[in-house]
């Protein structure tokens, strides 16, 4: 008697979309399940791993390169494999979700890659999810158009030869996707975001002269890695095309990736690209993994907290070292800066900060680097260009001179500053504002002149659980405490009424923001990310 056939993969309790059966091919969800059988279970395995070692660094409040991958590192013959040649200059790359205008903008913007997100820049509604795959696979098509329907604008794309190359970023491990089920189990997004987008579009790239380019987000470790490898294995093989097609750049945005590098890139080695150095994640996994660590890991307020700190130096430039010595690319971080169409000083002033950091991130040998908005990809385009000049990149820089010892990735307290009660007031702020706009589908917020994703909303809310936790004494004699948080978030919800109006405020999701934020600061039992909390509330 012959096996039943697997359950096929079921669409539950979704709208329909226009021209979702598109993307929602019976092959395509074939895929995806299959991917679901393969590797979800060891998808779970690994995210109960994540718990076991958070526990361990809870009992001895330090981390250490592995013993058990010393031969990895110590191994100086191998290498990632040689760049394709639309990823070999990254020089400049712009981020953002994958919503219709922006998909033409982030193409068009002069940038050498765009990072295609489907993860901190994008709420995961049924409608983003679906309908930004839709948006990328009439890009590769040519059947892209946009026009605004409040001013009239209309967008369309530049000559093939003038648009970015997309490096897709999928969600996280831990989310999941509660509108398709495998036997009422639902999928990874992760599986999800990547089959859906590989399916269709990996042939019609390498028609394209490109490839199914992504960046791996929220990474932990290199076993996670080797999942990622096998994923692309079965990928590959399942639709014939040659191993080695998709090329992956990790972020190195977890404190306990940032030990794992070397081995990160070794299990991807036949796929890898590069890696690269983040900020707010990296900030919040150190808060999150040590935050009954003592005094010594309180993290300052976040804007304190530059990449010149000497535990930031020590990750960046472990990192630059890392890759360069293993043949890949060294991206850096993010230059969130929003420009103001009212005020030229803000500009002026900004501008000049995210030209020295751009200039600082090409001086310490990164190949490229990232923007949030079109208006600053010439400036940080100058910066790389001055350090370049015609060569692609600067892989051949090998800083030898690095030497980063384990403790110094976790040398909080080398860090001359303290949380103010400013900062504290912007955390609230940030936090709320941000999860009300995510509530309402939006991944990523101009809040305060800074594009605002899932990331700062994330440390936001972990300083002000570390604050209270750690009994931190502001400036001002304050201490954070719960009753100072609630105070600080009641004022804002206030103040947010007050400059909306009693109707625009009231057709938002102000309050669930303000009582979802205090619920992942303030509860005892610490979330592991509050997107989880989050998605149970996303409508959509």
């Amino acid at each position: 008697m012959s096996a039943p056939a697997p359950s096929p993969l079921a669409i539950v309790d979704a709208e329909p979309l226009p021209r979702q059966e598109e993307v929602l091919t019976e092959e395509a969800l074939a895929f995806v399940a299959e991917l679901h059988r393969r590797f979800t279970p060891r998808r779970d395995e690994l995210l109960a791993r994540r718990a076991e070692r958070r526990a361990e660094i809870a009992r001895t409040s330090t981390l250490d390169f592995l013993p058990e991958t010393a031969a990895i590192r110590a191994d100086d013959s191998w290498r990632v494999a040689p760049s394709p040649a639309a990823l070999e200059d990254r020089r400049v790359e712009i981020t953002g979700p994958t919503d219709r205008k922006m998909t033409i903008n982030a193409l068009n913007s002069g940038a050498r890659v765009w990072l295609a997100d489907f993860e901190d820049a994008s709420a995961p509604t049924w409608e983003n999810v679906i309908l930004g795959q839709l948006n990328l696979i009439d890009a590769y098509t040519g059947n892209i158009d946009f026009t605004d329907p409040v001013s009239g604008k209309s967008y369309a794309l530049k000559d093939a030869a003038e648009l970015a190359t997309v490096v897709m970023r999928p969600r996280g491990w831990h989310l999941d996707e509660r509108h398709l089920q495998v036997d009422g189990e639902e999928v990874p997004g992760a599986l999800v975001d990547f089959g859906l987008y590989f399916f269709h579009n990996a042939r019609r790239l390498l028609d394209l002269g490109k490839g199914p380019y992504f960046y791996l987000p929220k990474t932990e470790s290199h076993l996670e890695a080797r999942l990622w490898n096998d994923v692309f294995v079965f990928a590959q093989d399942h639709i014939g095309i040659p191993q080695g097609t998709i090329r992956a750049t990790v972020l190195i945005e977890t404190i306990t990736a940032a030990y794992e590098m070397e081995e990160i890139l070794y299990e991807l080695r036949d796929h890898a690209s590069g890696l690269n150095a983040g900020r707010w994640d990296y900030l919040f996994s150190i808060v999150k993994n040590f935050r009954d660590g003592g005094t010594r890991f309180v993290l300052p307020d976040r804007n304190a907290v530059t990449m010149t700190a000497p535990f930031m130096r020590a990750y960046t430039e472990l990192l630059v070292r890392t890759c360069h010595k293993r043949g890949a690319h060294a991206i850096g971080g993010m230059a969130a800066f929003i420009p103001s169409r009212r005020d030229a000083e803000v500009n002026k002033v900004a501008f000049e900060k995210v030209r020295a950091d751009k200039d600082r991130e090409a001086n310490d040998g990164f190949d490229g680097s990232w923007v949030a908005h079109p208006d600053l990809v010439p400036i940080a385009m100058e910066s790389f260009d001055r350090v370049l000049g015609e060569r692609p990149n600067q892989k051949d820089r090998l800083r030898e001179d690095v030497h980063v010892e384990a403790a110094d990735l976790i040398a909080v307290d080398s860090l001359d500053a303290k949380p103010t009660y400013p900062g504290l007031v912007n955390a609230v702020q940030v936090g709320i504002r941000y999860i009300e706009a995510w509530l309402r589908g939006l991944g990523a917020v101009a809040i305060f002149n800074l594009m605002e994703d899932a990331a700062t909303a994330e440390i936001s809310r972990s300083q002000i659980w570390q604050w209270i936790n750690a009994g931190v004494e502001f400036e001002n004699g304050l201490k954070a405490t719960p009753e100072l948080a609630r105070e600080v978030a009641a004022d804002e919800l206030a103040n947010i009424r007050a400059e909306l109006g009693e109707e625009a405020f009231a057709a938002g999701h102000w309050q669930q923001a303000h009582d979802l934020l205090l619920e992942v600061a303030l509860d005892e039992d610490y979330a592991d990310f509050l997107t989880l909390p989050a998605y149970r509330l996303l409508r959509g």
